[in-house]
């Protein structure tokens, strides 16, 4: 089952603060149950005062071990309490469930869909354990230059589905992948900045699976690395660059400003870029140009460039109404809303409204590559 991501928070006090005027006090340890796909699980969260007296959440999802998830903001109005926890796309929505302020009735609310999640304010005989997160990799040294040691390269099977390029810890592995899906990974391009070599960018699918042949976990610029001197070793791929004028979006910053959560947990981490489906997708720990190159990967027609000059690492989601120009012509198969709910804006208005970002179409000179040889690859 696809790991889901769970957010919690709730009241305790309110009747007293508010009958003050006072900001009612919701610092404490919050658990709950959420059943989803028909499965139980217990979520934790600990809600606290930042150095401001602001409000602040962590959340611990107990039957799905891994590091805990910051909320983004944690706002109070009355007696209703309102979390965003851009990382995951979530929102937590409720109020108090009893007179004394120790429970909560809510809802989470993640992509289309909301589910009834209740909480009780626990106390140090009540609280549930949360279990020891597993240790972080040991990252690789910055200056390492590695390669791929061993690296198993296999025909993917005709009826395998999905598409992915993932590095977990030390093993690296693709599914589905073609040869242009390779070089515009390890490149940063899009397709159409790839020029010659047509008959076997895409003709053929591979399942990769490979170790550096140094100690450590790979950063984003080695893993990159490491795939140029895969494709120059086992396929033969010689390149050269190249300048052309190609219609391409741009992103900038909007004049309302950037409305994206900064991340500043690991700055030299790798990012967490995924897709839910038609109209969706998140950021964590994702600069502006990693999710440039999401969007030109999978999503866009023409190549993405980040022109937004932000520095950093943030957390978001963005959701949108997708057309048939996106995902390859199959954006305008997007289900509708659940629940008669309603559809989101169309993809520029979206990056306006809930990123701050604009989009825009224009033409511009940009690097090319230009593939000289390439073969099928070697043996394993």
């Amino acid at each position: 089952m696809k790991k889901l991501k769970l957010f919690l928070v709730g009241l305790a006090a309110l009747s007293a603060g508010l009958l003050l005027g006072q900001t009612p006090d919701i610092s404490g340890t919050w658990q709950g149950t959420l059943s989803a796909g028909g499965r139980d699980l217990r979520v934790v969260m600990k809600v606290s005062k930042d150095e401001k007296s602001a409000f602040k959440a962590m959340m611990y999802s107990i039957d799905q071990p891994g590091p805990p998830i910051p909320a983004a903001s944690v706002t109070l109005q009355g007696t209703s309490v309102k979390i965003t926890v851009p990382a995951i796309g979530g929102t937590y929505e409720g109020k108090p469930g009893n007179t004394d302020a120790t429970s909560m009735v809510g809802t989470w609310t993640q992509g289309p869909n909301a589910t009834p999640l209740n909480l009780t304010l626990a106390n140090d005989k009540t609280a549930w354990t949360i279990p020891e997160p597993p240790p972080p990799p040991v990252p690789m040294a910055k200056d390492a230059d590695p390669s791929f040691e061993v690296a198993t390269i296999k025909p993917s099977k005709p009826d395998s589905q999905g598409i992915g390029i993932r590095m977990n810890g030390r093993n690296f592995s693709s599914l589905n992948t073609t040869l242009s899906d390779l070089i515009t990974f390890a490149y940063e391009v899009h397709a159409r900045q790839v020029v010659g070599g047509a008959a076997r960018l895409d003709s053929d699918k591979f399942d990769l699976a490979a170790i550096p042949d140094k100690p450590g976990m790979p950063n984003d610029r080695q893993i990159k690395g490491m795939m140029k001197k895969l494709l120059a070793d086992r396929f033969k791929l010689t390149l050269h660059h190249d300048k052309k004028e190609l219609s391409v979006f741009t992103i900038t910053v909007a004049k309302t400003g950037p409305k994206i959560t900064r991340n500043e947990s690991n700055p030299d981490g790798l990012p967490g870029l995924g897709m839910g489906g038609f109209g969706r997708v998140s950021v964590r720990n994702g600069t502006l140009a990693d999710f440039a190159q999401l969007m030109q990967g999978r999503i866009l027609d023409r190549p993405v460039v980040d022109q937004t000059w932000l520095p950093g690492r943030y957390d978001f989601t963005l959701q949108w109404t997708s057309d048939d120009s996106q995902y390859g012509g199959r954006g305008g198969q997007a289900p509708p809303p659940a629940n008669g709910g309603t559809a989101p804006p169309d993809l520029f208005t979206a990056m306006q409204e809930q990123l701050g970002l604009k989009l825009e179409a224009t033409k511009t000179p940009a690097d090319v590559l230009v593939i000289d040889h390439v073969e099928k690859p070697s043996d394993n």
